[in-house]
């Protein structure tokens, strides 16, 4: 398995998204080590005004996104291979972090309920997202469909997380390259 998905890792990009408190850093760090490749963190992207408007407890409207989204995308053009943590709420955020990075994104969504990220983000001590932002995140959130992501359940590990997304990848490597 692990050599047919790092066969096709010299180009991979892969975006693990979700709302604060999923686990996108968590996650996106150990799959980028199981592939030998880069992780960013794309809440270090955030220029500081929007790190400003989120420590004050402000919701980020889209007008505040695009210019983070661009350098998102810019990260996954420049460089590649890459696994970025990005909560990438909407559609039209996905869609503009494809079209900008000008290649094949596989987006990653960790699932989960507003009660478990919740409890989550309350044990949560370095975040620039203070907890009342998060019913913003859901309101926000259009989650992603299974043609359009792999859906990961936040309620594994993120050991198994990282499992299932290998798994996922090695098959959707072995149907490339049938």
């Amino acid at each position: 398995m692990a050599a047919l998905i790092l066969a096709s890792v010299h180009n991979r990009r892969i975006v693990v998204m979700g709302v604060s408190g999923s686990g996108k850093t968590a996650v996106g760090k150990a799959l980028a080590r199981a592939l030998g490749v880069l992780f960013r963190d794309g809440a270090d992207l955030h220029p500081a005004s929007n790190v400003a408007k989120m420590r004050a407890g402000q919701a980020l409207s889209d007008d505040d996104r695009w210019g983070w989204l661009e350098l998102v995308a810019n990260s996954l053009r420049r460089d590649v291979p890459v696994v970025i943590a990005c909560s990438a709420l909407k559609a039209v955020y996905r869609s503009h972090i494809r079209i900008a990075a000008g290649t094949a994104v596989q987006f990653v969504y960790l699932a989960g309920t507003r009660d478990l990220i919740a409890q989550r983000l309350a044990t949560r001590q370095h975040n620039h997202l203070p907890q009342g932002l998060l019913e913003s995140q859901f309101e926000t959130l259009e989650p992603p469909s299974g043609a359009e992501a792999m859906i990961i359940p936040i309620t594994l590990t993120v050991a198994q997380q990282v499992a299932m997304i290998l798994k996922k990848l090695a098959t959707s490597a072995a149907s490339s390259a049938a």
